[in-house]
């Protein structure tokens, strides 16, 4: 199968850079596949899982934050937020951002501040979502 070059970032790492056959990742609309040879195209992903099978065949599973997607000459570059592996999520962490931006939603707020909830609900969903799909200890 077709390979592309792809280079994932957050704030705080080089995540993934190497080549792979298939990046799957999430959009205001669902999700979006992106094979080699893909025209070229710039994406806004939004909060949840991203895939990604590498040239050898291994899949990758993360969650990811708010981000940019560029695709440029059968190139990718996914510019993050944050992204974690499975294994790397804080479960009861998770669960307590959950339960804070519950009680915070309960209470009167700016419309900043209620998106700033609400992006913090999604995250601590996704982020739980993905533990119990990968069976992490601790959900």
């Amino acid at each position: 199968m077709n390979t592309f070059p792809v280079k994932i970032m957050a704030c705080n790492r080089t995540f993934f850079d190497g080549r792979c056959e298939l990046l799957v990742v999430p959009l205001q609309d669902g999700e979006k596949g992106i094979m080699a040879n893909h025209e070229d195209t710039v994406f806004a992903t939004e909060i949840g899982e991203m895939r990604l099978r590498t040239a050898d065949g291994e899949t990758i599973q993360a969650v990811c934050g708010p981000g940019i997607l560029q695709m440029i000459n059968n190139r990718a570059l996914l510019l993050l937020g944050s992204v974690e592996k499975p294994e790397e999520i804080d479960v009861y962490r998770a669960k307590e951002a959950l339960l804070r931006a519950q009680e915070d939603l309960r209470h009167k707020q700016s419309r900043r501040e209620y998106e700033h909830t609400q992006a913090t609900i999604s995250r601590a969903m996704s982020r739980l979502k993905v533990s119990k799909k990968y069976q992490i200890e601790g959900y």
